[in-house]
C-alpha cells in the first residue's frame, strides 16, 4: 500500500488570518509530505506493506515505523479538525459533555489551552472521550496518539499540533496566541461526525 497525502477540504489560505498561507505550504507541502514519503520507503518489500495505517501504527509502537506512520495520523487528524468556516460553535451534545466536566465552553478552552502551553516536548494536545462517556484532555510527545492506548478506549475527537513548525512562521515563540486563534478555526463539525 502506498501511502498519499491527504486532500485537504480547504486551499492553503482558507485559514487565513489565523494560520497563513505560508504556514499552510511548509506544514502539509514539506513536514507532512516527508512523513509520507518516509514511510513509503521504510515499508516496502516489509510485513507492513499492505497494512492499514493504524495497524501499522500498533504493530510497530516505536522507531522509525512508528514516528512516520503515527505522524501521518495525527496531522491527517488535525488537518481534518480545521475550517474556513470560522468561529463555529460546538452542538448541544458536546456542549453538555464540555458543561458536564468543566463547567463550561470558556472554561474548557482554558482548560486545553493550558494543557497545550503546559506540553514541553513537541507533541500534541488532545481532547478525547472515554469508554464512560467522559471528556478528557490529554497531551503526548512526539508522534504517540490515542491509537496506541487502546486499553484506554479513548476515542480521539480533537488534536492541536503544537509542534514548532505547526505556529512558528506565524507566532515565532507565542504559543499561546496559536492556541487562542486555533479556536476560531476549529471543525466542530467534524468533532461531531467523530462522536459517532
Amino acid at each position: 500500500m502506498k501511502f498519499e497525502l491527504i486532500k485537504l477540504n480547504y486551499d492553503f489560505n482558507g485559514l487565513k488570518p489565523y494560520i497563513s498561507e505560508e504556514t499552510m505550504e511548509y506544514h502539509y507541502s514539506k513536514h507532512h509530505r516527508t512523513y509520507v514519503d518516509n514511510l513509503n520507503k521504510l515499508i516496502e518489500g516489509t510485513e507492513y506493506a499492505d497494512m492499514a495505517l493504524e495497524d501499522i501504527i500498533m504493530k510497530s509502537q516505536s522507531g522509525p515505523v512508528f514516528n512516520n506512520s503515527a505522524q501521518i495520523w495525527n496531522h491527517n487528524f488535525y488537518f481534518e479538525n480545521l475550517s474556513p468556516l470560522m468561529n463555529q460553535v460546538p452542538n448541544l451534545k458536546i456542549l453538555n459533555l464540555i458543561h458536564d466536566k468543566w463547567w463550561g465552553y470558556d472554561q474548557f478552552k482554558a482548560e486545553f489551552n493550558k494543557m497545550a502551553l503546559s506540553n514541553f516536548w513537541s507533541g500534541w494536545t488532545w481532547l478525547v472521550m472515554n469508554d464512560n462517556w467522559s471528556l478528557e484532555i490529554l497531551n503526548t510527545s512526539n508522534a504517540v496518539n490515542p491509537v496506541i492506548m487502546k486499553e484506554k478506549k479513548y476515542v480521539p475527537l480533537l488534536t492541536c499540533d503544537v509542534w514548532e513548525h505547526a505556529y512558528y512562521i506565524d507566532y515565532r515563540n507565542r504559543r499561546w496566541e496559536y492556541m487562542e486563534n486555533f479556536w476560531k478555526i476549529v471543525n466542530w463539525r467534524k468533532v461531531e461526525e467523530r462522536m459517532g
